[in-house]
């Protein structure tokens, strides 16, 4: 297990949450989710804001459990069940091709990168 790298997705994974959190729009926007004018309707603003508790938490999870042991496998294992249920659910239901292009590639690429956190073997972070 690389626990830098885990440390790493865990870190990004809850500043990310947090700021998208208190501005939703951030996710909205390169998501297609605001009007023609570019603005978040107040219940995307809404639906979002659960989305990005738990990627505050799930990061923070990661961050906190003890180098080694269940628990930082399972915080892992929640953030990459995280991030490949995005894919699949986002990569469905997005307005617009291109978008849902989008929001697979950056779902699978931190989705697999924790996987790589946690099956890589070797040196020890």
């Amino acid at each position: 297990m690389r626990v830098g790298l885990l440390r790493a997705v865990g870190a990004a994974t809850a500043v990310y949450g947090l700021v998208v959190a208190a501005r939703p729009e951030l996710l909205a926007k390169p998501s297609g989710l605001v009007d023609d004018d570019g603005r978040t309707a107040p219940a995307t603003r809404i639906a979002l804001r659960p989305l990005a508790w738990r990627d505050a938490a799930s990061g923070l999870a990661i961050l906190c459990a003890p180098r080694d042991g269940t628990a930082l496998r399972t915080a892992a294992l929640v953030r990459i069940a995280a991030d490949f249920g995005d894919a699949a659910l986002l990569g469905a239901s997005l307005p617009g091709r291109g978008t849902r292009r989008k929001a697979v590639a950056v779902s699978l690429g931190w989705g697999a990168l924790s996987v790589v956190g946690l099956l890589a073997t070797g040196r020890e972070d």
